[in-house]
């Protein structure tokens, strides 16, 4: 299995799946499905260095998190979708 380590202040999220069916028990077709907004730290960077001083990472892995409905940069590494992003991208964590 390969393994990817983000660098500096970036952070790899697995997503969560796309809702299936809506409240109300309809089904929602492939084109139809939103992007999810929400998911899984897998693993973060260090955190990154401004003027001298190192800011640390607030994220870790095993949390869930919301992030912007375009943030990150989508990849498949063994059969499953991730994004990797910014911390400053990621809008909350889920508690």
């Amino acid at each position: 299995m390969a393994s990817i380590q983000p660098l500096g202040d970036r952070v790899l999220v697995r997503p969560d799946a796309a809702e299936e069916k809506t409240a109300s028990g309809i089904i929602i077709p492939d084109t139809a499905k939103e992007k999810p907004q929400r998911g899984t730290v897998v693993s973060a960077g260090p955190g990154k260095y401004e003027n001298g001083t190192k800011i640390d990472m607030t994220v870790k892995a095993g949390d869930k998190v919301l992030y912007g409905k375009y943030s990150g940069t989508e990849l498949t590494l063994d059969g499953t979708d991730y994004l990797i992003m910014r911390e400053s991208d990621i809008l909350g964590i889920v508690s």
